[in-house]
C-alpha cells in the first residue's frame, strides 16, 4: 500500500504541475537550441518576463489543485484490483450472530477465504492520464523542443543566457595567439598548426590541443565543446567529441571540429576450440582494426544449461568467476590484421570437460571495444586412459560443480577403490586416496573454499600418478618443452632461441622414450606406433623422431610457423599414442580381448541410447508416431535432435540395424582373441558371449522391422551378456595370474622375505595373494563377546589422531568391512 500510495502521489503531482513542467522543459529546449543568440536584447527581456509570469501562474495553479492522497485511498486502490475486495471484507465486523457458534464459525470461514485471496496482492502502478487536462498536447510540444535541443544544441548555448546585455564590436587588431593540434600516436599523423587549418577540419579522437595567448590578460578567451570538460579556461585539452573551438577576442577565430572516422575493432573466433595432446586448450582467432588493435581477451564462462542433468550435475552449480585469458599480440609490426592462436592449459580448472561459452573482445587505442565474438564448446581437458584415474577425475569434476556432492563423491571413490591390489600399482597411492576420502568425509557441514581446493589438487595428483606412474616427471618435462616451443613460435623467437628450445625438446623426448622403454621392458630401439589406416606393428624409431624434429626446426627458421606447429601437434600426438599403445595394448590375448569387449560394450551402449532417442522421436511431443507400423527401420540414421551425427554412430549414413550388424561382426572377430571365448558352458566366457551374439542378432532383426521397443530389450540383454563375459574373463585372467605367481613363488621364494610380506597385524597373506589371512579365526567359548571387544578396540584406535595415517586408514578399512 505504501508503493501504491507513492503512485497516487505521482498522479496528483502530475495532474497539478504538468503546466509548470511543460513550461520549464520548453524554455530549456529553446535555450539549448540558441534562440537567445539570435533575438535582440528587448526580445530576450520580453521573453523572460512572459516565461516568468506564466511560470508563476503555473506554480499557483499547481498548489491550489494539489491534494495529497490518504491511506484509505491507497487501500481502496489495492482492494479494487483483488476479487471480492478482501481488504474491505477483513475490516468488516458482523452486526448479528454474536455468541452464536454456527454464525461465528461461518464468519471465521469467510475471513479465511478472504485472507486466501490476499496471496496475489501486489502494488498498483500509477495511472497518469493527462489527455483530458491537456487536450492540445502542449506537454508533447515541450518534450519535442527539449529533444531537438539535446540533438542539435548544447548546454553551453543555454549558459549564454547569463550574458544578457553584454556585447560589443570586434576589434580588428589586438593580442595574438598560437595553437597546435597533435594527433595520437596510433594515428601516425603530423602535428598541425591551428592557424593554418580551415574553419572546418577533422582529426582523430584523442588528439591533443595546445593554445598560447599573448597580450593583455582577458583580451582573448577560449570556448570549446570538444573536450567535454566544464572548465573552459584550460588552454590544453583533448578532443573527445565533435564540436567547436572558438577564440573570442580581437583576433579570434572559430573552428568546427569533426572526428575522423575510427571504426571499432572486429574480433572473430576461427573454428571450434581444440585440444592439444597435453590437454592444452587452443582457439584460433582473427582481429582487425583500421588503426590497430591494442588489447584483446578471451572470456570463458560455464554453460550450465547444456550440462546433462544426471549424477552429481543434478544439483545447481556453485557460482564461479569466468576465465579471462589475455591475447598475446605482436610486439612489433602491423596490428591492423592479426591472426593467431590462444593456447592455455586449463585441464585442472573446474570448467574443464564441461560446456562453456566463449567471448572474444578486442580494443583499439581510442578505447573502442569490438562486438564480442561468441562461441560454444566443451572446454578441453586431459584424457585419462586408466579407468580408475578417469573415475577420480569425474568425481573431482562433480565435487567442484557443487560441494554438496561431497558425500556422493566419497561413496563413489570408496566403491571404485574397493580392490586395491587390482587397481593400484603402488599402495602409497591407494593410501593417499583413502586419506583424501577421509578428508572429504571428516568435514562436518560444507567444505570451505580452501579445503575444496586442497582436495581437488590431491585428487588430480592421484589421477596423474595412476595415469603416468613413473613416467610422470619425464612426461611433464616433455609437455613443458612442447609448450615453450609452441609459445616461441607464436612470439616470433630468434634463431638462437629456437635452437635452444629444440635441443631442450630433443632431450625431453629422449628421456621420455627411455623411461617408457624401461617401464614396458623394451629395448628402446623401436616403439610400436599403430595409427589409423595403417597395419599394426609399424615402428617409429629414435632416428625417425630425430628427423621429424629437424624438420620442425627447419620450418621455424624459414618462418613457416603454421606448418611447424602442425608437425609439433603431430609429434605430440605420436608420443601420446605411443604411451597409450604400449601401456594398454601389450597385455597378451586376454588383455587385448578384455579391451575389445570394453570397446564393444561402449559402442553397444551408444547404439542403445540412439535407439531410445529414435523411439522418443516417434512418440514425441505431438503424441503421434513418426513412422507407420510395419515400415522398415533401415532408414534410421541415429541422428540426434540437432541433426548431428551421434558419437556412437559408425560411418556417416549408417542405419541403426547396420550398426548393430557391424557390432555383431566385430564380436565374431573378437572371439578368436579371447581365451575360451568360442565355446563353453553357460557360466563360462564362451557361454556369455554366445548369449550376447544371439541377443545382437535378434536386436538387428527387430531394427530392420522397425520394432524399436523390441530392439531395446534385445540390446539390453546383449549388454548384460557382454558384462558377464567381461567378468568371467577377468576371473579367468586373475586365476591364471595367481597360478603363475604361485609357481614363481615355489621356484624362487625365499624364507627370509616372509616377514616383509606380513600385514600390519603380523599375519601372513592368503595363499591366493589376497588381503587377509588363511589362518583359523578365533575359536573361543565366547566368540561374539571377543568380536565386540575387537571392534571397540579398532574404533578406539582409529579415532586416535596421533597414529600414522596409513595405520588409521587400515583400521577404517576394517571397520568398513566388518
Amino acid at each position: 500500500m505504501r508503493v501504491t500510495w507513492a503512485g497516487l502521489l505521482y498522479e496528483r503531482l502530475g495532474m497539478a504541475f504538468w503546466p509548470l513542467f511543460s513550461l520549464v522543459v520548453f524554455a530549456l529546449g529553446l535555450a539549448m537550441l540558441g534562440v537567445q543568440d539570435v533575438l535582440p536584447l528587448w526580445g530576450l527581456w520580453l521573453s523572460a518576463v512572459l516565461f516568468g509570469l506564466t511560470g508563476l501562474w503555473a506554480l499557483i495553479h499547481g498548489l491550489r489543485h494539489l491534494r495529497l492522497p490518504g491511506t484509505a485511498e491507497a487501500m481502496a486502490r489495492v482492494d479494487a484490483d483483488l476479487p471480492g475486495r478482501p481488504l474491505q471484507a477483513l475490516s468488516d465486523t458482523p452486526l448479528i450472530g454474536a455468541g452464536d457458534a454456527a454464525s461465528e464459525t461461518l464468519w471465521a470461514a469467510h475471513r479465511r477465504r478472504m485472507a486466501e485471496r490476499l496471496r496475489g496482492v501486489h502494488a498498483i502502478a500509477p495511472r497518469l492520464r493527462l489527455s483530458s487536462a491537456d487536450p492540445l498536447a502542449l506537454r508533447f510540444v515541450a518534450l519535442t523542443t527539449l529533444a531537438m535541443g539535446l540533438l542539435f544544441g548544447s548546454f553551453e548555448r543555454a549558459g549564454t543566457l547569463s550574458d544578457l546585455g553584454e556585447g560589443g564590436m570586434a576589434i580588428a587588431s589586438g593580442p595574438i595567439w598560437e595553437g597546435w593540434v597533435r594527433s595520437p600516436a596510433y594515428a601516425g599523423k603530423p602535428t598541425l598548426y591551428l592557424g593554418d587549418l580551415d574553419p572546418a577540419f577533422e582529426v582523430p579522437k584523442g588528439s591533443d590541443v595546445t593554445l598560447r595567448f599573448y597580450g593583455e590578460d582577458g583580451a582573448l578567451t577560449l570556448r570549446e565543446t570538444v573536450s567535454g570538460d566544464e572548465d573552459t579556461r584550460l588552454h590544453d585539452f583533448i578532443i573527445r567529441q565533435a564540436g567547436e573551438i572558438e577564440i573570442d577576442g580581437p583576433t579570434g577565430r572559430l573552428w568546427d571540429v569533426a572526428l575522423q572516422p575510427d571504426q571499432p575493432p572486429m574480433a572473430e573466433l576461427i573454428g571450434p576450440m581444440t585440444r592439444a595432446p597435453s590437454g592444452e586448450a587452443r582457439q584460433e582467432f582473427r582481429l582487425s582494426d583500421d588503426f590497430g588493435v591494442t588489447r584483446a581477451e578471451l572470456t570463458i564462462t560455464r554453460d550450465p544449461e547444456t550440462v546433462e542433468k544426471r549424477y552429481g550435475f543434478i544439483l545447481p552449480p556453485e557460482p564461479r568467476e569466468a576465465i579471462t585469458l589475455p591475447v598475446m599480440l605482436p610486439q612489433t609490426g602491423d596490428r591492423t590484421e592479426i591472426e593467431g592462436l590462444i593456447a592455455e592449459n586449463l585441464a585442472e580448472h573446474p570448467f574443464a570437460g564441461l560446456p562453456v561459452r566463449l567471448s572474444l573482445t578486442a580494443w583499439d587505442a581510442a578505447g573502442q571495444a569490438s562486438t564480442a565474438a561468441l562461441g560454444e564448446n566443451i572446454l578441453p581437458t586431459r584424457r585419462f586412459f586408466d579407468p580408475l584415474a578417469a573415475a577420480i577425475v569425474d568425481q573431482r569434476r562433480e565435487l567442484l560443480w557443487n560441494r554438496e556432492n561431497a558425500a556422493r563423491t566419497a561413496q563413489v571413490l570408496r566403491a571404485v577403490s574397493v580392490n586395491p591390489t587390482e587397481m593400484f600399482d603402488e599402495m602409497t597411492t591407494y593410501f593417499r586416496l583413502r586419506e583424501t576420502i577421509g578428508q572429504i568425509e571428516g568435514r562436518e557441514g560444507r567444505l570451505t573454499d580452501e579445503q575444496l581446493d586442497t582436495i581437488a589438487d590431491n585428487l588430480w595428483d592421484i589421477a596423474l600418478e595412476l595415469e603416468d606412474g613413473q613416467l610422470k616427471e619425464a612426461l611433464a618435462r616433455l609437455h613443458r618443452a612442447q609448450e615453450r616451443l609452441s609459445q616461441a613460435m607464436r612470439d616470433g623467437a630468434t634463431p638462437e632461441e629456437i635452437e635452444r628450445l629444440m635441443q631442450e625438446l630433443r632431450e625431453a623426448t629422449r628421456d621420455y622414450m627411455q623411461q617408457l622403454a624401461e617401464q614396458q621392458g623394451d629395448d628402446g630401439d623401436g616403439t610400436d606406433m599403430p595409427d589409423q589406416g595403417q597395419d599394426q606393428g609399424q615402428q617409429i624409431t629414435q632416428d625417425q623422431l630425430q628427423q621429424l624434429m629437424d624438420r620442425i626446426q627447419e620450418l621455424m627458421e624459414q618462418g613457416r610457423m603454421a606448418e611447424a606447429q602442425q608437425l609439433m601437434d603431430m609429434l605430440a600426438e605420436m608420443l601420446e599414442n605411443m604411451r597409450v599403445t604400449k601401456g594398454e595394448g601389450q597385455g597378451g590375448p586376454g588383455q587385448q580381448g578384455m579391451q575389445g569387449l570394453q570397446d564393444m560394450l561402449r559402442d553397444q551402449q551408444q547404439l542403445n541410447d540412439d535407439t531410445f532417442s529414435d523411439l522418443q522421436q516417434q512418440f514425441g511431443e505431438n503424441g503421434q508416431q513418426g513412422q507407420p507400423e510395419g515400415q522398415p527401420g533401415d532408414g534410421e540414421t541415429g541422428e540426434g535432435e540437432n541433426g548431428q551425427q551421434q558419437p556412437g554412430e559408425g560411418q556417416s549414413g549408417q542405419s541403426l540395424s547396420e550398426r548393430q550388424q557391424a557390432l555383431r561382426d566385430e564380436l565374431q572377430r573378437q572371439l578368436g582373441n579371447i581365451p575360451g571365448g568360442q565355446r563353453g558352458s553357460d557360466d563360462s566366457v564362451g557361454g556369455a558371449l554366445e548369449r550376447a551374439d544371439r541377443a545382437m542378432e535378434e536386436a538387428e532383426d527387430a531394427l530392420r522391422e522397425g520394432d524399436l521397443n523390441g530392439a531395446l530389450g534385445r540390446q539390453a540383454e546383449a549388454m548384460e551378456a557382454l558384462r558377464e563375459g567381461m567378468r568371467r574373463l577377468g576371473e579367468q585372467q586373475a586365476q591364471n595370474q595367481q597360478d603363475q605367481e604361485g609357481q614363481q613363488g615355489e621356484a624362487g621364494g625365499q624364507p627370509g622375505n616372509d616377514a616383509a610380506r606380513r600385514d600390519p597385524l603380523g599375519r601372513k597373506p592368503g595363499e591366493a595373494g589376497r588381503f587377509g589371512s588363511d589362518d583359523e579365526l578365533y575359536e573361543g567359548e565366547d566368540v561374539y563377546r571377543r568380536a565386540e571387544e575387537l571392534l571397540d578396540e579398532i574404533r578406539r584406535r582409529s579415532g586416535e589422531q596421533q597414529r600414522q595415517a596409513e595405520e588409521r586408514d587400515y583400521l577404517n578399512r576394517l571397520l568398513d568391512q566388518f
